[in-house]
């Protein structure tokens, strides 16, 4: 082995996606102020894309600094028509996004970086396509009744691998992406650096 595997996240979906495949993980919070980079990288006409991507090799890179092994970092950035959604704070928020989202598409960008000794080796950003059906408003309270604060854990107030799937008509793009960590990459990455048995 060539060092412990971390994962700078407290996301409960990218613990259960890495857990899930066998992958022995630490949890290390970077603590990266995710509102100004995105601020910054917004007002410089970046994309929904670049602030995922900038985000995931700063969260990576931080904890890479102060400690060995394999530092994987991520990201994931909703893109509706156009426009950067963060996650909502409310469940009235949420039920206001999921009416905005209703019937239309949008994208995911899912950005994993992974860094050694403060800097990033290897990266992957991932744009998955979702279309939501055209629920009906009963079908929502019943959702965000069952979801709960569920529904604010994600940018788009859903889990794709809970009741969120009821919410969708079309789906394009990597499964594990649309959780928020592109795995199959990362993966091969650990497997010829050592780090995952061949």
């Amino acid at each position: 082995m060539s060092g412990p595997i971390i994962l700078a996240s407290k996301s409960a979906a990218r613990t259960a996606v890495l857990t899930g495949a066998g992958v022995p993980f630490e949890i290390h919070v970077s603590g990266v102020d995710e509102d100004a980079v995105k601020t910054a990288l917004l007002g410089q006409g970046g994309t929904p894309r670049d602030v995922a991507d900038a985000l995931a090799e700063l969260k990576a890179v931080k904890i890479s600094r102060g400690r060995p092994g394999f530092v994987i970092g991520a990201d994931q950035t909703l893109e509706f028509e156009g426009g950067l959604y963060d996650k909502a704070e409310t469940v009235e928020a949420a039920r206001a996004r999921l009416k905005l989202l209703r019937g239309k598409p949008h994208k995911l960008h899912s950005a994993v970086v992974v860094a050694k000794d403060g800097q990033p080796i290897w990266r992957e950003v991932a744009t998955c396509t979702l279309t939501m059906r055209d629920f009906s408003d009963d079908f929502l309270e019943a959702y965000l009744i069952a979801e709960g604060e569920e529904a604010l854990g994600s940018v788009g107030c859903y889990r794709l691998e809970s009741h969120g799937a009821q919410l969708f008509s079309k789906i394009e793009g990597d499964y594990f992406a649309i959780l928020g960590l592109p795995l199959l990459g990362l993966l091969d990455l650990l497997r010829k650096h050592g780090a995952l048995s061949v």
